[in-house]
Parts: structure tokens; C-alpha cells; sequence
């Protein structure tokens, strides 16, 4: 489903190399978790992936369902079927929760060709969705994730997902700042996304969020390229010994 090939990239407007020469493959149905120390070009790339455009790629390419998306931009990648959860969710004063759903939904189906949900199926959609979550349907009144807390901001984005239904899931440390019981109920969620067509990416710094979201792979990211990839014993070896004997056998 998604095949990163030999990419290099930048921030934009700078020399600044971020990624360089990154290889990668995740197939459909799997579940691949991107670890590595801070500053290893994790997040750069879930929004390279995403097609931000505060980075340049310089060359390789990025292979979705069999065609390059380079040239595609944020919103013909949401369309197709991309989807980022971000580390820290934006906030977006004014705009209802509840409506920035609906119109997220109603945009991808035109995309699709399909019609747009009556305004009872759209609610009937949500509030078993919200359920799921444990989502307070009031907290979907308030503007997106202004208010929100840590974990408030996280369920709201998993909520985006399951209502989208994205074929492939960028989660960018989708842990960050939640506590135990949040942190049960986002990866519940996310575990009851996956699916033999769907693929989900999880970068993470930690071995806890990976022992809620089972992997089937592993691949350590250092310096922007990818240096070790494995099964999900990686991870718990990531977690005993650290990055240095990887970084080091690597070198």
C-alpha cells in the first residue's frame, strides 16, 4: 500500500536535510511502528506524508496504492484516503466540532462520487462513534479541540478517523500527554480500525503505546534514514537497551 523509496528531503527554503534517503514499505493490513530518538525526522515524516508544505522533497518518491503522490496536495491526499492524527492537534476557534465533521465527511464522499449523509444519518454515524470513545457528545458542540484536554484532543482525532475511515493512518505520537485510561481507549480505537485493506503507520518514542497497538513491524529511524527493521521484539529491545547498540551496529 505505501512505498517510500530512496527519499530525501528538506525544510523548505533551507538546506536544511531532514530526510535522507529514507526506504520503507508498509503493506496492507499491517500495523508499522517508526521509532528513533528525538530529532530522527519521525514527525517530519508523517508530514511529508501528509504533504505539508513547510518540506520539500529533493528527490525519491512516496508510492501509494500504486501511484506517487508527490504531486498530489494536503487535501487530494485526505481524499484518496490519507490520514494524519497529530501529536499536538490544532485548535480551530469558531468552528463547531460537530460541523467540521460533517464537513469532513460530506467533502471526502464527493470526492468519492458519493452523495452527501442526510443530516440523521450523519448524527446516527457519530454518536456511535462517540460511544465507542467515550466521547461526551456535548464536548462535540465546542469548537475543534479549543478547551480540549490532552486526551479530549486525541479521542477527537480517532473519532476523525473512524468516521473517515482512512486507508492509510499516520499516528505522530498519538501518546503524547495522555494518561493510562486515555491512552486504553485511543488505542482501543485504533485497534478496532484495523482492517486486511487499511494500513496504520505509529511513531512513538515508547515501547507503552506498542503494548496497546501490537505491531507487525518495527523500523528504527536515525539521521532521516531507516537502520534496523524488525518484528515487534524490536521494540521491547528498544526498550531495554535504548538506541546506541542499534545506532552503533548501524554506523
Amino acid at each position: 500500500m505505501l512505498e517510500i523509496r530512496d527519499l530525501h528531503a528538506k525544510i523548505a527554503d533551507t538546506d536544511t536535510e531532514i530526510i535522507r534517503g529514507l526506504n520503507l514499505k508498509v503493506e496492507a493490513g499491517e500495523v508499522a511502528a517508526i521509532m528513533g530518538p528525538n530529532g530522527s525526522g519521525k514527525s517530519t515524516l508523517s508530514y511529508i506524508l501528509a504533504g505539508r508544505e513547510d518540506y520539500e522533497v529533493t528527490s525519491g518518491d512516496i508510492i501509494y496504492n500504486g501511484e506517487s503522490v508527490l504531486e498530489m496536495d494536503p487535501s487530494e491526499r485526505a481524499a484518496s484516503g490519507v490520514f494524519l492524527a497529530f501529536q499536538y492537534p490544532v485548535e480551530i476557534p469558531g468552528v463547531a466540532t460537530m460541523e467540521f465533521l460533517k464537513t469532513a465527511m460530506n467533502e471526502q464522499r464527493k470526492a468519492r462520487g458519493e452523495e452527501e449523509l442526510s443530516i440523521p444519518d450523519f448524527i446516527r454515524k457519530v454518536k456511535e462513534a462517540a460511544g465507542d470513545l467515550k466521547i461526551d457528545m456535548a464536548m462535540l458542540k465546542r469548537p475543534l479541540n479549543v478547551g480540549f484536554s490532552g486526551g479530549e484532543k486525541k479521542r477527537a482525532e480517532i473519532l476523525q478517523m473512524k468516521l473517515l475511515e482512512p486507508q492509510l493512518c499516520v499516528l505522530d505520537e498519538t501518546d503524547s500527554g495522555l494518561d493510562i485510561d486515555a491512552l486504553k481507549i485511543v488505542s482501543d480505537g485504533v485497534n478496532a480500525l484495523r482492517d486486511p485493506n487499511r494500513a496504520v503507520v505509529v511513531i512513538t518514542h515508547y515501547q507503552r503505546l506498542l503494548e496497546h497497538i501490537v505491531p507487525d513491524s518495527v523500523h528504527v529511524l536515525y539521521k532521516g534514514q531507516v537502520i534496523k527493521s524488525g518484528d515487534k521484539s524490536l521494540a521491547l529491545e528498544l526498550e531495554e537497551n535504548g538506541y546506541a547498540n542499534v545506532i552503533e551496529a548501524a554506523a
